[in-house]
């Protein structure tokens, strides 16, 4: 479906789309996402190049990195077809990108190929564990947001506008969304890791809300 230049062509374009991003979505993200993806996708015995395609891309047409993610749609869409990419594959891939997001969900479930479901969950364990800390840290610090305020009580009932415009903190980010991802998975593998990394997050919480309160015993 999709051919391994093709492939490398499709690498080449997401890494330039996102090379200057500061939001904790730029090429390091990308990279281990298809290296999750990979692993994931040879373990459930998926369409590989489509996997990888769609984890290359799955950002560059996001709504919360993009000032106009109806043009970047359009701009993919014309260097897949630049690239040769048949009409089928093209189709594949946007059906994945389009709908994977945790915001799209918040609106209703959204349904995935195979390969859709691993990038998925690449996507969402590169968003927990250690790395997933550092990142909603990084993201809400870029945002503008709190790191914490008591007063704030974590929205655990959001639609995707809400999700998307209403001010938040960085530690409610855990409860509204990085401690839901675990039960979210739809590969086993994902699971199992996702286990862990949720436990390290949570670990985390618990030890900056002593902090916080100065409750911490050494």
């Amino acid at each position: 479906m999709i051919t391994d230049v093709q492939l490398a062509a499709i690498q080449t374009y997401a890494m330039d789309r996102l090379a200057q991003d500061h939001s904790g979505h730029g090429t390091d993200h990308l990279m281990r996402v298809v290296k999750l993806a990979k692993r994931l996708a040879i373990a459930e015995q998926a369409d590989l190049n489509l996997t990888l395609a769609a984890a290359w891309l799955h950002d560059v047409i996001d709504d919360k990195l993009m000032a106009d993610p109806l043009l970047a749609h359009q701009t993919l869409a014309e260097q897949l077809t630049a690239l040769h990419v048949m009409p089928v594959a093209q189709k594949a891939i946007f059906d994945i990108i389009d709908h994977m997001s945790f915001s799209k969900s918040l609106n209703g479930t959204q349904t995935l190929s195979l390969a859709g479901q691993i990038v998925q969950d690449a996507d969402r364990l590169d968003a927990i564990g250690a790395i997933g800390i550092a990142r909603a840290l990084y993201y809400s610090g870029h945002v503008g947001e709190k790191i914490y305020d008591p007063a704030i009580e974590p929205r655990l009932h959001m639609t995707k506008e809400q999700y998307r415009n209403e001010p938040g903190t960085a530690i409610n980010h855990f409860y509204e969304k990085l401690f839901k991802l675990e039960n979210l998975m739809n590969t086993d593998a994902a699971k199992a890791l996702a286990h862990q990394r949720t436990n390290v997050m949570r670990a985390f919480v618990d030890q900056f809300k002593a902090e916080w309160q100065a409750d911490d015993q050494g």
